[in-house]
């Protein structure tokens, strides 16, 4: 059930741990391994069991969660779950708590949202971002992502609780509860402050949706890469290790072909800064959320004298990079 990766992975980002051992960042990409049965081209169903094409479709059933799991704490503010002896959810559910008056909650949507997860066996607390990131954490909907399926076709200001049973979230998997409150709805193109362009980069046009058209100058590519800002941000920082939630295009410098883009798959993508190759690294860490580049790689930057899928060997590189959300690495332990 994944999604096909940005091709600026590295081979070696993909890799699924036990959820209780991951940060907050790691667990909001752990997959929902083989959550409805159904292939990438299938549609899973939607919360209410209507499969019409119209409707948002979500990968957890409408169900009485509620019934078996007591959640309690105002919305926005830390939350108690209890769980009755002995309990064991059946199968992938969700049931809303508080239905908000906001926008539906669609895929490729990035959203500030609080999440409490818990280990059903135990009925401890496994992740806690009102602790973690107070103000909500950033989150993109996705069907195949915990965080994303708990929200998906809700609408802002709701409250949902999630089952998950053992397995669901990959091989030997304990089971999950998950309640989710959906806080707003945050940009899926930069809304930084724009930046004067530097000269001798590339130029870059955009159309009515934000998707960037690259433009190369009529220069040799630069032997270093090079980093410069379109627009800047006033949002958090982006630190070694972090999961950032973006847009990008990338292109070959010599001749402009775009090898990859999440505009045209649209919806942005999610990955570790440390999952990408150096140059597209460099472009991340250190900038703020909100903020638009636009980054240079030579070769050695890139995908050096290998190359990879449609980029040949030893070719430079051009991404534009809107910077939607952050979720910060954990801190290693003392």
């Amino acid at each position: 059930m994944m999604d096909r990766f940005p091709v600026v992975f590295e081979r070696s980002a993909v890799r699924i741990r036990p959820i209780a051992s991951l940060s907050v960042a790691a667990a909001a990409v752990l997959l929902l391994a083989g959550c409805s049965g159904s292939s990438d081209e299938s549609p899973t169903p939607d919360a209410s069991g209507s499969a019409d094409a119209g409707q948002c479709q979500s990968a957890l059933s409408q169900g009485a969660v509620s019934d078996d799991v007591q959640v309690s704490g105002d919305f926005r503010g830390k939350v108690e779950v209890t769980l009755p002896d002995g309990y064991a959810p059946a199968g992938l559910e969700r049931t809303t708590l508080v239905e908000g008056s906001g926008e539906q909650v669609r895929s490729g949507d990035v959203l500030r949202a609080n999440f409490t997860l818990v280990d059903a066996a135990t009925g401890e607390v496994q992740l806690e971002t009102q602790t973690t990131a107070p103000d909500g954490m950033d989150t993109l909907i996705s069907s195949q992502q915990i965080f994303g399926a708990a929200l998906e076709c809700a609408t802002i200001g709701s409250r949902t609780v999630s089952a998950f049973p053992a397995g669901a979230l990959g091989e030997g998997s304990p089971a999950f509860i998950l309640v989710a409150d959906a806080l707003e709805e945050l940009p899926t193109r930069a809304d930084g402050a724009e930046v004067e362009p530097a000269e001798g980069m590339p130029t870059v046009t955009f159309g009515d949706d934000g998707a960037p058209t690259i433009t190369m100058p009529d220069a040799p590519a630069p032997s270093e890469t090079r980093v410069e800002n379109l627009r800047k941000g006033d949002g958090d920082v982006v630190n070694p290790g972090d999961q950032v939630i973006v847009q990008y295009t990338g292109a070959l410098y010599d001749d402009g072909t775009v090898f990859d883009s999440s505009w045209e798959r649209g919806t942005p993508a999610e990955f570790a800064t440390t999952g990408v190759v150096p140059g597209f690294r460099k472009a991340l860490e250190g900038q703020t959320v909100g903020s638009q580049v636009v980054v240079v790689m030579p070769a050695s930057d890139g995908y050096g004298e290998a190359g990879q899928g449609d980029i040949p060997a030893n070719a430079p590189l051009v991404f534009v990079v809107d910077i939607l959300g952050v979720q910060h690495a954990a801190a290693p332990a003392q």
